[in-house]
């Protein structure tokens, strides 16, 4: 079955940088394109990032351009979300997708900016 396991939150401060990963299985992961998502207290769930299944293709959120990277490595089943200028507003549980005839998600990993 699908399985997605996220890693790499934590407590960072301001300007601080974090990476995350999502380890992924059950499933052929070079077909597909994958993207990480968040969800702050009391506000819908976003798209931050989504990259093609090659990974020669990215989209972002207009508020994390410039400052956060996705990237993939095809051989380990895994993709990364490189964080970096973060701010109070980046401070959400941030959850990895696949979409496979239906949408897919991991447990999430926290991500709290603040001094």
């Amino acid at each position: 079955q699908v399985q997605l396991v996220e890693s790499g939150g934590g407590l960072v401060q301001p300007g601080g940088s974090l990476r995350l990963s999502c380890a992924a299985s059950g499933f052929s992961f070079r077909y597909y394109a994958m993207s990480w998502y968040r969800q702050a207290p009391g506000k819908e769930r976003e798209l931050v990032a989504r990259i093609s299944n090659t990974g020669s293709s990215t989209t972002y959120e207009d508020s994390v351009k410039g400052r956060f990277t996705i990237s993939r490595d095809n051989a380990k089943n895994t993709v990364y979300l490189q964080m970096n200028s973060l701010k109070p507003d980046d401070t959400a549980v941030y959850h990895c997708n696949v979409i496979i005839r239906t949408n897919f998600w991991g447990q999430g990993t926290q991500v709290t900016v603040s001094l």
